[in-house]
């Protein structure tokens, strides 16, 4: 079973940073895309990063200039370096990825991993 596990949550203060990283288990199907969401408390979940499979990036406006989203192929694994956190960054954060088997694109979600920063 492919899945998706997280790693390097926790609890920071603001202005520090969190290095995410979301690594494939379970198969040795190359990841195309990927992307990260995060939904806070009592928010919907909201796209925060993306890259496309040719390396295009796009983030929300709010992250935008404090977070990077890159991707290792020889890992096969996602990361998001996150900088500059605000309390408002805090919640759970899902890596999103997808890929190519048998013609059809496969998306996973990873489990989630909490990401809080004090004021």
């Amino acid at each position: 079973q492919v899945q998706l596990v997280e790693s390097g949550g926790g609890l920071v203060q603001a202005g520090g940073s969190l290095r995410l990283s979301c690594a494939v288990s379970g198969s040795t199907f190359s990841m195309a895309a990927w992307g990260w969401f995060r939904q806070a408390p009592g928010k919907q979940r909201e796209l925060v990063a993306h890259i496309s499979s040719g390396g295009v990036t796009n983030y929300a406006d709010s992250v935008k200039g404090r977070f990077t989203i890159s991707r290792d192929h020889a890992k096969n694994t996602g990361y998001l370096q996150m900088n500059s956190l605000k309390p408002e960054d805090t919640g759970v954060y899902y890596c999103n990825a997808g890929y190519y088997s048998g013609g059809d694109y496969h998306n996973l979600y990873g489990q989630g991993t909490q990401v809080t920063v004090s004021s």
